[in-house]
């Protein structure tokens, strides 16, 4: 009689279990089909004519001290690092016509002081720099292409701001194969570089290729950029940039946030060699291009 109980609550429990995932997984069909109702409904907001804006970002940072923990390198020392990330965009959509403007910028600071070293540095100091802004103007000749016209510059702004800087104009055309992604290409662009040492940087003709993907998911929001510029005269002359920006929201307007960005640049690459490293005998041919990367991990904010 007890074996008899025992498998009949052990049946009734599993077949309870069983009805339970059942309808678990049915509310969860149910909440993937009003999402995609609501992204449905949001595209056709978005393919509205008019404005939007928005922007979200990533701030993070943290501050430590040490007394007398005799077992690391600097036993007496306080450290912290503070940044944040902003990506924003202001974009106009017209019958006839588009207007896109971007905007990115990721700063941040360190600092580690050794107490027991007087002549070190007990400051903050820059990390990372990175400033870049472009505007995007279209006159459609269909749904999917546009001639257009940009304007793109990057500098920094912590140090050495503009020098160097890069300020890109160009025409050409604008191709939005699917929605959220935007390909320029221009031909015709110029490069304009300012800096100090205008024997290593140089401006040039050239063409400018753009690709830009921005999309929101529920409670993921992405950007990734791709601006590249080819020289006509010299590979040398020639750079790019792509970054990377992803935010998942977690309660409310707060999340977590990650960035990174590559780079490749000859011109910054021989000017670090012979002005930071001192290599004198440094050319465009002899000096190593490392590809330049920065990542970033924090809170994110979405406003």
């Amino acid at each position: 009689m007890a074996c008899l109980l025992m498998a009949s609550v052990s049946f009734t429990y599993a077949q309870s279990e069983e009805e339970l995932k059942a309808a678990l997984a049915e509310k969860k069909d149910s909440i993937s089909a009003i999402q995609g109702r609501a992204d449905a409904i949001q595209a056709q907001i978005d393919a509205l004519p008019g404005w939007k804006i928005g922007a979200f970002g990533v701030i993070g940072g943290s501050i430590s001290n040490f007394n007398n923990w005799y077992a690391q390198g600097i036993p007496n020392n306080s450290s912290g690092n503070i940044g944040f990330t902003v990506n924003a965009f202001a974009n106009l959509q017209q019958e006839k016509f588009f207007w896109r403007n971007s905007g990115n910028v990721n700063l941040s600071w360190v600092k580690l002081d050794d107490q027991d070293d007087p002549t070190d540095e007990d400051g903050f100091r820059e990390a990372v720099d990175v400033f870049n802004i472009s505007s995007l103007y279209g006159r459609k000749l269909s749904e999917k292409f546009a001639i257009s016209a940009l304007g793109e510059y990057r500098t920094t702004l912590l140090n050495n701001f503009n020098n160097p800087g890069y300020l890109d104009l160009g025409v050409g055309g604008t191709w939005t194969p699917v929605e959220n992604l935007v390909v320029v290409i221009h031909p015709l662009n110029y490069n304009f570089v300012f800096a100090d040492d205008g024997d290593i940087f140089q401006s040039s003709l050239g063409a400018k290729i753009v690709a830009d993907y921005t999309r929101q998911i529920g409670a993921i929001a992405f950007k990734s950029n791709l601006s590249a510029f080819s020289s006509y005269e010299s590979s040398d002359l020639s750079n790019w940039t792509w970054i990377n920006s992803f935010s998942y929201t977690l309660w409310k307007m707060i999340g977590v946030g990650f960035d990174f960005g590559l780079r490749s640049n000859k011109q910054e690459a021989l000017n670090y060699a012979i002005n930071t490293l001192e290599i004198t005998d440094a050319t465009f041919e002899n000096v190593d291009n490392d590809l330049q990367t920065y990542w970033t991990l924090g809170l994110s904010y979405k406003f």
